[in-house]
């Protein structure tokens, strides 16, 4: 049985260019063990406390990358990613908060990652914007949206220029879900969209 206060992270890869990583907490309680670009690990409970999470390239913990100290307030749902371009590393929350969800319904945001992505909108190809003018590092707010496959194009703020095209998101009812923008708009790895299941569509705080 889980402590009241648990708190509930998991952790994201989303620094173009940089290794897999291992990532440790205070210092030999690992909580990530070869962590790959655009991967997510599953949520991991933890008690909520201050944190040094080190991120070292995956298999050399020589010298990490990032040293960076983490404040987790209890009963937390969160993601922290990794985010930015070596050797300008950084720890990013982003937190999974409990609120209604109306039966039969989902709820959908945009979580903007792309270190060097304008500003963008959202758009279906019926020109209805889900969202609008999110800069990197901007979280919307969830949308409640009918469970149902959709496709959705990236393009810059108040353009038709999409820099990104994704059929196919399937979400379900009654679930929560972000859309991770990672990657580059110019050079390599190119812009992607990744849409987990968030931890608030299934675990208790």
């Amino acid at each position: 049985m889980r402590d009241k206060k648990t708190s509930y992270i998991r952790l994201l890869h989303a620094s173009p260019k940089a290794p897999a990583v291992d990532v440790y907490a205070n210092g030999d309680n690992i909580l990530a063990d070869d962590l790959s670009y655009g991967e997510f690990t599953p949520y991991l409970p933890v008690m909520p406390g201050t944190y040094t999470i080190d991120i070292y390239p995956a298999d050399n913990s020589d010298t990490p990358i990032l040293t960076k100290e983490l404040v987790l307030p209890e009963k937390t749902i969160a993601t922290i990613a990794a985010i930015g371009e070596l050797p300008e590393l950084e720890l990013f929350i982003v937190e999974d908060p409990k609120e209604p969800l109306q039966p039969n319904t989902s709820k959908i945001r945009f979580v903007h990652l792309s270190p060097d992505a304008p500003a963008v909108d959202v758009i279906e190809p019926n020109g209805s914007i889900l969202f609008k003018d999110v800069s990197y590092k901007d979280i919307t707010d969830y949308l409640s949206i009918t469970p149902d496959t959709y496709t959705v194009e990236i393009a810059p703020t108040g353009t038709d220029n999409s820099v990104l095209f994704v059929p196919n998101i399937r979400l379900l009812p009654d679930a929560f879900y972000s859309l991770y923008a990672i990657g580059l708009v110019e050079g390599d790895p190119y812009l992607q969209l990744l849409i987990p299941l968030d931890g608030n569509s299934y675990i208790e705080t």
